[in-house]
Protein backbone atom coordinates (compact mmCIF):
# COMPACT_ATOMS: atom_id res chain seq x y z
CA UNK A 1 0.00 0.00 0.00
CA UNK A 2 2.76 2.39 0.64
CA UNK A 3 4.80 1.56 -2.65
CA UNK A 4 1.18 2.46 -4.74
CA UNK A 5 1.76 6.54 -4.48
CA UNK A 6 5.53 6.33 -5.08
CA UNK A 7 4.38 4.90 -8.49
CA UNK A 8 1.68 7.37 -9.43
CA UNK A 9 4.19 9.78 -8.38
CA UNK A 10 7.03 8.23 -10.53
CA UNK A 11 4.30 7.51 -13.38
CA UNK A 12 3.46 11.36 -13.18
CA UNK A 13 7.12 13.04 -14.11
CA UNK A 14 8.18 10.45 -16.56
CA UNK A 15 5.24 12.04 -18.47
CA UNK A 16 6.48 15.60 -18.02
CA UNK A 17 9.52 14.95 -18.96
CA UNK A 18 8.21 13.31 -22.58
CA UNK A 19 6.69 17.10 -22.83
CA UNK A 20 9.66 19.02 -22.22
CA UNK A 21 11.30 16.84 -24.26
CA UNK A 22 8.96 17.55 -27.99
CA UNK A 23 9.29 20.81 -27.32
CA UNK A 24 13.00 21.05 -26.92
CA UNK A 25 13.22 19.14 -29.73
CA UNK A 26 10.83 21.72 -31.58
CA UNK A 27 12.57 24.55 -30.36
CA UNK A 28 15.92 22.69 -31.75
CA UNK A 29 14.46 22.44 -34.93
CA UNK A 30 13.54 26.07 -35.56
CA UNK A 31 16.96 27.42 -33.81
CA UNK A 32 18.63 25.10 -36.82
CA UNK A 33 16.38 26.60 -39.49
CA UNK A 34 17.06 29.74 -38.94
CA UNK A 35 20.37 29.08 -39.01
CA UNK A 36 20.42 27.72 -42.16
CA UNK A 37 18.02 30.64 -43.47
CA UNK A 38 21.15 33.22 -42.70
CA UNK A 39 23.92 30.93 -43.84
CA UNK A 40 21.95 30.73 -47.44
CA UNK A 41 21.17 34.59 -47.24
CA UNK A 42 24.75 35.18 -46.45
CA UNK A 43 25.60 33.08 -49.53
CA UNK A 44 23.41 35.21 -51.68
CA UNK A 45 24.54 38.01 -50.33
CA UNK A 46 28.12 36.81 -50.61
CA UNK A 47 27.12 35.91 -54.65
CA UNK A 48 25.65 39.79 -55.39
CA UNK A 49 28.48 41.01 -53.91
CA UNK A 50 31.17 38.75 -56.28
CA UNK A 51 28.62 40.23 -58.77
CA UNK A 52 29.04 43.34 -58.23
CA UNK A 53 32.90 43.21 -57.79
CA UNK A 54 32.81 42.09 -61.25
CA UNK A 55 30.47 44.37 -62.94
CA UNK A 56 32.85 47.28 -61.17
CA UNK A 57 35.98 45.37 -62.41
CA UNK A 58 34.51 45.17 -65.67
CA UNK A 59 32.68 48.69 -65.99
CA UNK A 60 36.27 50.26 -63.92
CA UNK A 61 39.19 48.26 -63.72
CA UNK A 62 39.08 46.31 -66.70
CA UNK A 63 37.83 49.49 -68.79
CA UNK A 64 35.48 49.50 -71.08
CA UNK A 65 36.47 52.56 -72.20
CA UNK A 66 32.68 53.55 -73.73
CA UNK A 67 34.14 56.40 -76.33
CA UNK A 68 36.72 53.59 -77.37
CA UNK A 69 33.29 51.08 -77.73
CA UNK A 70 31.49 53.45 -79.21
CA UNK A 71 34.18 54.18 -82.06
CA UNK A 72 34.55 50.90 -82.75
CA UNK A 73 31.54 49.27 -83.27
CA UNK A 74 30.05 52.20 -85.27
CA UNK A 75 30.83 50.62 -88.10
CA UNK A 76 28.28 46.99 -86.52
CA UNK A 77 24.98 49.43 -86.51
CA UNK A 78 22.51 47.90 -88.17
CA UNK A 79 22.50 48.48 -91.87
CA UNK A 80 19.91 50.29 -94.01
CA UNK A 81 18.90 48.87 -96.89
CA UNK A 82 20.39 50.29 -99.57
CA UNK A 83 17.73 51.03 -103.06
CA UNK A 84 17.96 49.05 -106.01
CA UNK A 85 19.20 50.45 -109.25
CA UNK A 86 17.73 49.08 -112.67
CA UNK A 87 17.73 49.87 -116.48
CA UNK A 88 14.55 51.54 -118.66
CA UNK A 89 13.01 48.30 -118.88
CA UNK A 90 13.37 47.37 -114.93
CA UNK A 91 16.41 44.71 -115.67
CA UNK A 92 18.14 44.73 -112.40
CA UNK A 93 21.58 46.13 -112.56
CA UNK A 94 22.59 46.84 -108.62
CA UNK A 95 21.18 45.37 -105.76
CA UNK A 96 22.19 44.67 -101.76
CA UNK A 97 21.56 41.09 -100.67
CA UNK A 98 22.09 40.16 -96.61
CA UNK A 99 25.24 38.85 -95.89
CA UNK A 100 26.73 38.21 -92.70
CA UNK A 101 29.87 39.51 -91.19
CA UNK A 102 32.43 37.83 -88.93
CA UNK A 103 34.06 39.64 -85.73
CA UNK A 104 35.76 38.72 -82.88
CA UNK A 105 36.19 40.15 -78.93
CA UNK A 106 39.98 39.59 -78.37
CA UNK A 107 39.26 39.49 -74.71
CA UNK A 108 36.91 36.46 -74.69
CA UNK A 109 39.14 34.33 -76.68
CA UNK A 110 40.49 31.82 -74.19
CA UNK A 111 43.04 30.47 -77.21
CA UNK A 112 43.95 32.42 -79.53
CA UNK A 113 46.66 30.20 -81.67
CA UNK A 114 44.01 27.42 -82.00
CA UNK A 115 41.52 29.72 -82.86
CA UNK A 116 43.27 31.38 -85.70
CA UNK A 117 44.38 27.89 -86.94
CA UNK A 118 41.29 26.66 -87.07
CA UNK A 119 39.53 29.36 -88.38
CA UNK A 120 42.08 29.81 -91.63
CA UNK A 121 41.84 26.21 -92.29
CA UNK A 122 37.94 27.10 -93.34
CA UNK A 123 38.74 30.45 -94.88
CA UNK A 124 41.96 29.36 -96.60
CA UNK A 125 42.16 33.18 -98.21
CA UNK A 126 43.10 34.56 -94.59
CA UNK A 127 46.30 35.10 -93.61
CA UNK A 128 46.84 33.08 -90.09
CA UNK A 129 48.97 35.06 -88.74
CA UNK A 130 47.44 38.44 -89.40
CA UNK A 131 44.48 36.57 -87.62
CA UNK A 132 46.30 35.98 -84.65
CA UNK A 133 47.47 39.56 -84.07
CA UNK A 134 44.06 40.94 -84.15
CA UNK A 135 42.56 38.32 -82.01
CA UNK A 136 45.23 39.15 -79.35
CA UNK A 137 45.40 43.12 -79.53
CA UNK A 138 43.64 44.88 -76.40
CA UNK A 139 40.66 45.85 -78.39
CA UNK A 140 37.37 44.39 -77.60
CA UNK A 141 36.32 44.24 -81.27
CA UNK A 142 38.10 43.58 -84.73
CA UNK A 143 36.70 42.29 -87.74
CA UNK A 144 37.87 39.51 -89.45
CA UNK A 145 35.97 38.86 -92.75
CA UNK A 146 32.85 40.59 -94.31
CA UNK A 147 30.54 39.32 -96.39
CA UNK A 148 30.80 35.60 -95.69
CA UNK A 149 28.83 33.19 -97.95
CA UNK A 150 26.05 31.04 -96.61
CA UNK A 151 28.64 28.01 -96.68
CA UNK A 152 31.03 30.18 -94.44
CA UNK A 153 28.83 31.19 -92.17
CA UNK A 154 27.80 27.95 -91.57
CA UNK A 155 31.50 26.50 -91.08
CA UNK A 156 32.90 29.14 -89.04
CA UNK A 157 29.74 28.72 -86.77
CA UNK A 158 30.52 25.05 -86.49
CA UNK A 159 33.47 25.72 -85.16
CA UNK A 160 31.91 26.65 -81.82
CA UNK A 161 34.69 29.28 -80.24
CA UNK A 162 34.15 31.89 -77.96
CA UNK A 163 34.33 35.37 -78.72
CA UNK A 164 33.54 35.00 -82.54
CA UNK A 165 30.25 36.31 -83.71
CA UNK A 166 28.41 37.42 -86.55
CA UNK A 167 26.67 40.69 -87.68
CA UNK A 168 23.96 40.74 -90.00
CA UNK A 169 25.15 43.01 -93.06
CA UNK A 170 24.38 43.88 -96.99
CA UNK A 171 26.15 43.52 -99.59
CA UNK A 172 26.13 45.43 -102.65
CA UNK A 173 26.05 43.28 -105.72
CA UNK A 174 25.87 43.73 -109.72
CA UNK A 175 24.33 41.14 -111.96
CA UNK A 176 25.80 42.72 -115.11
CA UNK A 177 29.24 42.51 -114.35
CA UNK A 178 31.18 45.27 -116.04
CA UNK A 179 28.65 45.62 -118.48
CA UNK A 180 27.64 49.06 -116.58
CA UNK A 181 30.79 49.36 -114.47
CA UNK A 182 31.42 52.88 -115.13
CA UNK A 183 27.71 54.33 -115.04
CA UNK A 184 27.06 52.70 -112.24
CA UNK A 185 29.87 52.32 -110.40
CA UNK A 186 30.18 50.69 -106.72
CA UNK A 187 30.14 50.80 -103.20
CA UNK A 188 32.57 50.43 -100.27
CA UNK A 189 32.65 47.52 -97.66
CA UNK A 190 30.79 49.73 -95.40
CA UNK A 191 27.91 50.48 -98.75
CA UNK A 192 29.03 54.02 -99.29
CA UNK A 193 29.13 55.03 -102.81
CA UNK A 194 33.01 55.39 -104.06
CA UNK A 195 32.39 55.76 -107.97
CA UNK A 196 29.64 56.25 -110.63
CA UNK A 197 25.87 56.61 -109.63
CA UNK A 198 26.83 54.83 -106.57
CA UNK A 199 28.85 57.82 -105.09
CA UNK A 200 26.58 60.65 -106.73
CA UNK A 201 23.02 59.44 -104.89
CA UNK A 202 24.64 57.81 -102.35
CA UNK A 203 22.25 59.81 -100.21
CA UNK A 204 19.46 59.17 -102.03
CA UNK A 205 19.85 55.37 -102.64
CA UNK A 206 20.61 55.20 -98.86
CA UNK A 207 17.18 56.55 -97.96
CA UNK A 208 15.07 55.14 -100.72
CA UNK A 209 13.17 52.17 -100.91
CA UNK A 210 12.06 53.12 -104.29
CA UNK A 211 14.82 51.59 -107.17
CA UNK A 212 16.41 54.14 -109.30
CA UNK A 213 15.28 53.54 -112.89
CA UNK A 214 18.65 54.74 -115.54
CA UNK A 215 17.84 55.95 -118.96
CA UNK A 216 20.08 53.21 -120.14
CA UNK A 217 19.17 49.74 -121.56
CA UNK A 218 21.11 47.28 -120.61
CA UNK A 219 20.52 45.40 -123.90
CA UNK A 220 21.52 48.27 -126.16
CA UNK A 221 24.53 48.33 -123.54
CA UNK A 222 25.37 45.18 -124.13
CA UNK A 223 25.89 44.90 -128.13
CA UNK A 224 27.68 48.10 -128.36
CA UNK A 225 30.06 46.90 -125.02
CA UNK A 226 30.37 43.74 -127.73
CA UNK A 227 31.36 45.39 -130.84
CA UNK A 228 33.70 47.85 -129.27
CA UNK A 229 35.85 44.40 -127.52
CA UNK A 230 35.53 43.12 -131.02
CA UNK A 231 37.05 46.43 -132.16
CA UNK A 232 40.05 47.00 -130.38
CA UNK A 233 41.46 43.28 -130.73
CA UNK A 234 41.16 43.59 -134.31
CA UNK A 235 43.02 46.55 -134.26
CA UNK A 236 44.66 46.16 -130.92
CA UNK A 237 43.51 49.41 -129.74
CA UNK A 238 44.64 50.79 -126.41
CA UNK A 239 41.22 51.37 -125.25
CA UNK A 240 37.67 52.75 -126.73
CA UNK A 241 34.45 54.45 -125.80
CA UNK A 242 30.97 54.68 -127.43
CA UNK A 243 27.57 56.92 -126.94
CA UNK A 244 23.91 55.96 -128.08
CA UNK A 245 21.69 59.68 -126.65
CA UNK A 246 18.66 60.65 -127.19
CA UNK A 247 18.45 63.26 -129.41
CA UNK A 248 15.28 64.67 -128.50
CA UNK A 249 15.07 64.09 -124.43
CA UNK A 250 18.83 63.71 -123.83
CA UNK A 251 18.66 59.98 -122.65
CA UNK A 252 21.68 58.13 -122.55
CA UNK A 253 20.65 54.49 -123.57
CA UNK A 254 24.03 53.29 -123.35
CA UNK A 255 28.06 54.75 -122.31
CA UNK A 256 30.43 52.81 -122.69
CA UNK A 257 34.29 52.59 -121.36
CA UNK A 258 37.04 50.50 -122.20
CA UNK A 259 38.99 48.63 -120.33
CA UNK A 260 36.51 47.81 -117.81
CA UNK A 261 36.01 46.29 -114.35
CA UNK A 262 33.68 43.74 -112.34
CA UNK A 263 32.29 46.19 -109.58
CA UNK A 264 31.52 43.08 -107.75
CA UNK A 265 35.46 42.17 -107.69
CA UNK A 266 36.83 46.14 -107.46
CA UNK A 267 40.60 45.04 -106.20
CA UNK A 268 41.45 44.00 -109.30
CA UNK A 269 40.81 46.56 -111.34
CA UNK A 270 43.71 48.87 -112.84
CA UNK A 271 44.09 52.22 -112.94
CA UNK A 272 43.05 52.04 -116.87
CA UNK A 273 40.08 50.28 -116.13
CA UNK A 274 38.43 52.63 -113.72
CA UNK A 275 39.05 55.60 -115.85
CA UNK A 276 35.53 56.39 -117.10
CA UNK A 277 37.03 57.67 -121.34
CA UNK A 278 33.38 58.74 -122.19
CA UNK A 279 32.68 61.67 -119.26
CA UNK A 280 36.59 62.19 -117.43
CA UNK A 281 38.61 61.77 -120.59
CA UNK A 282 38.79 64.69 -122.82
CA UNK A 283 40.54 64.20 -126.63
CA UNK A 284 41.10 66.24 -129.13
CA UNK A 285 38.12 65.10 -131.57
CA UNK A 286 39.77 65.71 -135.12
CA UNK A 287 37.49 66.31 -137.69
CA UNK A 288 34.20 65.70 -135.95
CA UNK A 289 34.67 69.30 -134.81
CA UNK A 290 34.08 70.47 -138.54
CA UNK A 291 30.47 70.04 -138.19
CA UNK A 292 30.28 72.45 -135.27
CA UNK A 293 32.17 74.50 -138.02
CA UNK A 294 29.71 74.50 -140.65
CA UNK A 295 26.71 74.96 -138.15
CA UNK A 296 27.93 78.30 -137.01
CA UNK A 297 28.79 79.25 -140.74
CA UNK A 298 25.59 78.43 -141.66
CA UNK A 299 23.45 79.86 -138.57
CA UNK A 300 25.77 83.44 -138.88
CA UNK A 301 25.45 83.58 -142.61
CA UNK A 302 28.65 84.19 -142.89
CA UNK A 303 28.70 81.03 -146.34
CA UNK A 304 25.78 79.30 -147.83
CA UNK A 305 25.09 75.63 -148.73
CA UNK A 306 26.19 76.55 -152.30
CA UNK A 307 29.07 79.01 -151.52
CA UNK A 308 32.92 77.50 -150.87
CA UNK A 309 36.23 78.27 -150.17
CA UNK A 310 39.26 77.61 -151.88
CA UNK A 311 41.12 74.56 -150.72
CA UNK A 312 44.26 74.76 -153.70
CA UNK A 313 46.97 75.83 -150.92
CA UNK A 314 47.94 74.79 -147.51
CA UNK A 315 47.92 77.88 -144.76
CA UNK A 316 50.76 78.79 -143.26
CA UNK A 317 50.63 80.75 -139.92
CA UNK A 318 53.50 81.57 -138.40
CA UNK A 319 55.39 78.55 -137.56
CA UNK A 320 51.94 76.46 -138.64
CA UNK A 321 50.52 74.73 -141.27
CA UNK A 322 47.32 73.79 -142.16
CA UNK A 323 46.76 71.33 -145.20
CA UNK A 324 44.78 68.43 -146.28
CA UNK A 325 45.21 64.78 -145.68
CA UNK A 326 44.19 63.99 -148.92
CA UNK A 327 43.30 67.00 -150.60
CA UNK A 328 41.49 67.97 -153.62
CA UNK A 329 43.62 71.04 -154.43
CA UNK A 330 40.76 73.27 -156.00
CA UNK A 331 37.82 75.35 -154.97
CA UNK A 332 35.38 73.50 -152.20
CA UNK A 333 31.78 73.68 -151.78
CA UNK A 334 30.58 73.44 -148.65
CA UNK A 335 29.47 70.27 -149.14
CA UNK A 336 32.66 68.85 -150.43
CA UNK A 337 34.50 70.76 -147.54
CA UNK A 338 32.90 68.17 -145.06
CA UNK A 339 32.37 65.17 -147.40
CA UNK A 340 36.62 65.22 -148.48
CA UNK A 341 36.93 66.68 -144.94
CA UNK A 342 39.03 69.71 -145.64
CA UNK A 343 41.09 71.55 -142.97
CA UNK A 344 41.46 74.20 -145.41
CA UNK A 345 37.94 74.90 -146.19
CA UNK A 346 36.94 74.54 -142.36
CA UNK A 347 40.34 76.79 -141.23
CA UNK A 348 38.73 79.81 -143.96
CA UNK A 349 35.13 79.11 -143.16
CA UNK A 350 36.06 79.55 -139.48
CA UNK A 351 38.00 83.09 -139.77
CA UNK A 352 34.69 84.05 -141.57
CA UNK A 353 32.77 83.40 -138.65
CA UNK A 354 35.18 84.98 -135.91
CA UNK A 355 37.28 84.24 -133.07
CA UNK A 356 34.21 85.74 -130.91
CA UNK A 357 30.88 84.28 -132.46
CA UNK A 358 33.20 80.64 -132.56
CA UNK A 359 33.63 80.91 -128.95
CA UNK A 360 29.89 82.00 -128.15
CA UNK A 361 28.12 78.75 -130.28
CA UNK A 362 31.08 76.24 -128.60
CA UNK A 363 29.95 77.48 -125.30
CA UNK A 364 26.19 77.31 -126.15
CA UNK A 365 26.68 73.67 -127.56
CA UNK A 366 28.33 73.03 -124.62
CA UNK A 367 31.95 72.71 -125.28
CA UNK A 368 33.79 75.33 -123.64
CA UNK A 369 32.64 73.67 -119.88
CA UNK A 370 32.61 70.77 -117.73
CA UNK A 371 29.63 68.04 -118.92
CA UNK A 372 26.51 68.10 -116.36
CA UNK A 373 25.06 64.68 -115.74
CA UNK A 374 24.80 62.73 -112.72
CA UNK A 375 28.22 61.03 -112.23
CA UNK A 376 31.01 62.53 -110.24
CA UNK A 377 33.70 61.52 -113.11
CA UNK A 378 33.79 64.65 -115.33
CA UNK A 379 36.40 65.99 -117.54
CA UNK A 380 36.90 69.99 -117.75
CA UNK A 381 37.88 70.50 -121.25
CA UNK A 382 40.76 71.93 -122.60
CA UNK A 383 41.10 75.38 -123.95
CA UNK A 384 43.78 77.88 -125.42
CA UNK A 385 45.00 80.18 -122.87
CA UNK A 386 45.01 82.78 -125.51
CA UNK A 387 42.67 81.97 -128.35
CA UNK A 388 44.04 83.64 -131.08
CA UNK A 389 43.66 83.84 -135.02
CA UNK A 390 45.57 80.18 -135.16
CA UNK A 391 43.12 78.51 -132.28
CA UNK A 392 40.27 79.34 -134.12
CA UNK A 393 41.78 77.90 -137.41
CA UNK A 394 42.78 74.85 -136.04
CA UNK A 395 39.69 74.29 -133.37
CA UNK A 396 37.59 74.35 -136.73
CA UNK A 397 39.31 70.89 -137.15
CA UNK A 398 38.92 69.51 -133.80
CA UNK A 399 42.82 70.39 -133.25
CA UNK A 400 44.03 72.70 -130.08
CA UNK A 401 40.47 71.89 -128.15
CA UNK A 402 39.72 69.13 -126.45
CA UNK A 403 36.29 67.77 -124.90
CA UNK A 404 34.78 64.75 -123.44
CA UNK A 405 33.03 62.17 -125.95
CA UNK A 406 29.81 62.92 -124.05
CA UNK A 407 29.82 66.46 -124.68
CA UNK A 408 30.66 65.68 -128.27
CA UNK A 409 27.87 63.52 -128.52
CA UNK A 410 25.40 66.14 -127.25
CA UNK A 411 26.67 68.83 -129.16
CA UNK A 412 25.95 66.87 -132.41
CA UNK A 413 22.66 65.63 -130.81
CA UNK A 414 21.86 69.65 -130.94
CA UNK A 415 22.95 70.18 -134.59
CA UNK A 416 20.58 67.48 -135.57
CA UNK A 417 17.34 67.90 -133.57
CA UNK A 418 16.19 70.91 -134.52
CA UNK A 419 18.62 73.35 -133.20
CA UNK A 420 17.54 72.72 -129.14
CA UNK A 421 20.54 71.62 -126.59
CA UNK A 422 18.81 69.16 -124.16
CA UNK A 423 21.11 68.41 -120.93
CA UNK A 424 22.47 64.68 -121.05
CA UNK A 425 21.18 62.54 -118.39
CA UNK A 426 21.35 58.80 -117.19
CA UNK A 427 17.76 58.79 -115.36
CA UNK A 428 14.81 57.72 -117.49
CA UNK A 429 12.69 61.02 -118.00
CA UNK A 430 8.64 60.46 -117.44
CA UNK A 431 6.60 60.69 -119.89
CA UNK A 432 4.72 63.72 -119.18
CA UNK A 433 7.85 65.47 -118.28
CA UNK A 434 8.88 68.86 -120.23
CA UNK A 435 12.49 67.92 -121.48
CA UNK A 436 14.47 71.62 -120.44
CA UNK A 437 15.99 72.63 -123.91
CA UNK A 438 17.72 75.97 -125.16
CA UNK A 439 18.08 77.22 -128.38
CA UNK A 440 21.43 77.07 -130.22
CA UNK A 441 20.55 77.20 -133.46
CA UNK A 442 17.73 77.94 -136.31
CA UNK A 443 15.97 74.91 -137.56
CA UNK A 444 17.04 75.33 -141.03
CA UNK A 445 20.51 75.08 -140.04
CA UNK A 446 19.83 72.26 -138.76
CA UNK A 447 17.83 70.80 -141.53
CA UNK A 448 20.83 71.80 -143.77
CA UNK A 449 23.31 69.82 -141.12
CA UNK A 450 21.38 66.93 -141.24
CA UNK A 451 21.66 66.72 -145.11
CA UNK A 452 25.49 67.35 -144.69
CA UNK A 453 25.59 64.68 -142.44
CA UNK A 454 23.94 62.19 -145.09
CA UNK A 455 25.99 63.22 -148.19
CA UNK A 456 29.91 62.74 -145.93
CA UNK A 457 28.11 58.94 -145.29
CA UNK A 458 26.79 58.26 -149.27
CA UNK A 459 30.15 59.95 -151.31
CA UNK A 460 32.70 60.93 -148.28
CA UNK A 461 34.94 59.37 -145.40
CA UNK A 462 32.05 57.89 -143.62
CA UNK A 463 30.67 55.56 -146.85
CA UNK A 464 31.95 52.67 -144.12
CA UNK A 465 28.89 53.92 -141.77
CA UNK A 466 26.02 52.71 -143.79
CA UNK A 467 23.40 50.73 -142.43
CA UNK A 468 20.96 49.27 -144.86
CA UNK A 469 17.02 50.38 -144.16
CA UNK A 470 18.58 53.05 -141.53
CA UNK A 471 19.60 55.80 -143.24
CA UNK A 472 23.04 57.36 -141.39
CA UNK A 473 24.47 60.88 -141.51
CA UNK A 474 27.52 61.61 -139.64
CA UNK A 475 30.81 62.98 -139.48
CA UNK A 476 34.83 61.00 -139.39
CA UNK A 477 37.29 62.06 -137.03
CA UNK A 478 41.03 61.12 -136.67
CA UNK A 479 43.20 62.92 -134.35
CA UNK A 480 47.07 62.80 -133.46
CA UNK A 481 47.34 62.56 -129.83
CA UNK A 482 49.32 65.25 -128.19
CA UNK A 483 52.21 63.32 -126.27
CA UNK A 484 54.66 65.59 -124.60
CA UNK A 485 53.83 68.15 -126.36
CA UNK A 486 54.35 66.95 -129.83
CA UNK A 487 51.79 64.85 -131.57
CA UNK A 488 52.55 61.53 -132.46
CA UNK A 489 51.93 60.13 -136.25
CA UNK A 490 51.60 56.84 -134.65
CA UNK A 491 49.53 57.49 -132.32
CA UNK A 492 46.09 58.45 -132.77
CA UNK A 493 42.46 59.06 -131.82
CA UNK A 494 39.96 57.08 -134.70
CA UNK A 495 36.00 58.22 -134.47
CA UNK A 496 32.74 58.72 -136.31
CA UNK A 497 29.68 60.58 -135.14
CA UNK A 498 26.41 59.48 -136.16
CA UNK A 499 22.45 60.40 -136.13
CA UNK A 500 19.44 57.84 -137.11
CA UNK A 501 17.70 57.84 -139.26
CA UNK A 502 19.18 60.91 -140.62
CA UNK A 503 15.65 62.21 -142.02
CA UNK A 504 14.21 62.95 -138.65
CA UNK A 505 16.88 61.36 -136.44
CA UNK A 506 16.36 59.73 -133.06
CA UNK A 507 19.39 58.88 -131.85
CA UNK A 508 23.25 60.02 -131.86
CA UNK A 509 25.86 56.74 -131.83
CA UNK A 510 29.18 58.48 -131.27
CA UNK A 511 32.24 55.65 -131.35
CA UNK A 512 35.67 56.21 -130.10
CA UNK A 513 39.15 53.66 -130.74
CA UNK A 514 41.87 55.02 -128.90
CA UNK A 515 45.67 53.95 -130.86
CA UNK A 516 43.94 51.73 -133.48
CA UNK A 517 46.75 49.89 -135.32
CA UNK A 518 46.10 49.24 -139.10
CA UNK A 519 45.63 46.00 -140.39
CA UNK A 520 45.45 44.60 -144.06
CA UNK A 521 41.69 44.76 -144.29
CA UNK A 522 41.98 48.21 -144.32
CA UNK A 523 45.08 48.40 -145.94
CA UNK A 524 46.99 49.71 -142.31
CA UNK A 525 44.84 51.93 -142.23
CA UNK A 526 43.76 53.41 -138.81
CA UNK A 527 41.31 56.37 -139.19
CA UNK A 528 37.71 57.01 -138.17
CA UNK A 529 36.19 56.09 -141.49
CA UNK A 530 38.07 52.78 -141.30
CA UNK A 531 38.10 52.05 -137.99
CA UNK A 532 34.93 53.61 -135.94
CA UNK A 533 31.80 53.83 -139.02
CA UNK A 534 32.14 50.50 -139.50
CA UNK A 535 31.43 50.16 -135.52
CA UNK A 536 28.82 52.34 -136.01
CA UNK A 537 26.88 50.43 -138.94
CA UNK A 538 27.23 47.11 -136.71
CA UNK A 539 25.65 48.71 -133.95
CA UNK A 540 23.17 50.47 -135.69
CA UNK A 541 21.75 47.93 -137.76
CA UNK A 542 21.49 45.89 -133.97
CA UNK A 543 20.33 48.22 -131.91
CA UNK A 544 17.17 49.69 -134.55
CA UNK A 545 15.20 46.31 -134.49
CA UNK A 546 15.78 45.87 -130.60
CA UNK A 547 14.30 49.09 -130.29
CA UNK A 548 10.95 48.48 -132.74
CA UNK A 549 12.72 50.57 -135.68
CA UNK A 550 11.93 48.50 -138.76
CA UNK A 551 14.44 49.17 -141.89
CA UNK A 552 13.10 51.36 -144.37
CA UNK A 553 12.74 48.69 -147.07
CA UNK A 554 10.32 46.50 -144.61
CA UNK A 555 8.41 49.83 -143.90
CA UNK A 556 7.96 50.29 -147.42
CA UNK A 557 7.11 46.36 -148.65
CA UNK A 558 4.66 46.85 -145.54
CA UNK A 559 2.89 50.15 -147.05
CA UNK A 560 3.52 48.67 -150.64
CA UNK A 561 5.53 51.79 -151.48
CA UNK A 562 8.42 51.94 -153.90
CA UNK A 563 11.64 52.35 -151.31
CA UNK A 564 13.59 55.99 -151.91
CA UNK A 565 15.34 56.55 -148.88
CA UNK A 566 17.53 59.00 -150.21
CA UNK A 567 15.02 61.00 -151.57
CA UNK A 568 14.99 63.82 -149.37
CA UNK A 569 18.39 64.81 -149.59
CA UNK A 570 18.35 66.50 -153.50
CA UNK A 571 18.04 69.55 -152.70
CA UNK A 572 21.55 69.61 -150.72
CA UNK A 573 22.78 66.82 -153.63
CA UNK A 574 22.34 69.11 -156.85
CA UNK A 575 25.37 71.36 -154.90
CA UNK A 576 27.47 68.80 -154.72
CA UNK A 577 26.95 66.95 -158.12
CA UNK A 578 27.25 70.63 -159.82
CA UNK A 579 30.92 70.30 -158.71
Amino acid sequence: MTHLPEKMHGATGNGGATRFQLEGVRKQAIEMGRSRLLVAGALIMMAFAAISVRLIELMVVGGVDEARMKNERMSIQAPVSRASIVDRNGVLVAASLPTASLYADPVVIEEPEEAARLLASVLPGLDQQAVFKKITSKKRFVWLKRNLSPDEHYRINALGIPGFSFKKEERRVYPQGPLLAHVVGLTDTDGKGTAGLERYFDGVLEDSVKSLRLSLDVRVQSLVREELLGAMTEFSAIGAAAIVLDVDTGELLSMVSLPDFDPNVPGTASDDAIFNRATKGVYEMGSTFKLFTAAMALDAGTVQLDGGYDASEPITVARHTISDYHGKNRWLSVPEILIHSSNIGAAKMALDVGTERQKSYLQDLGLLSSAEIELPEIGKPLLPSRWREINTMTISFGHGIAVSPLQLASGVATLVNGGLRHPATILQRNFDETVPSTRVIDESTSSSMRGLMRLVVKYGTGKNAEAEGYMIGGKTGTADKLIDGRYSHNKRMASFVGAFPIKQPRYVVLVIVDEPVGIERTFNYATGGWVAAPIVSRIVSRMGPLLGMLPETLVASNNNEKPNPDGFMKTWERTFEAR
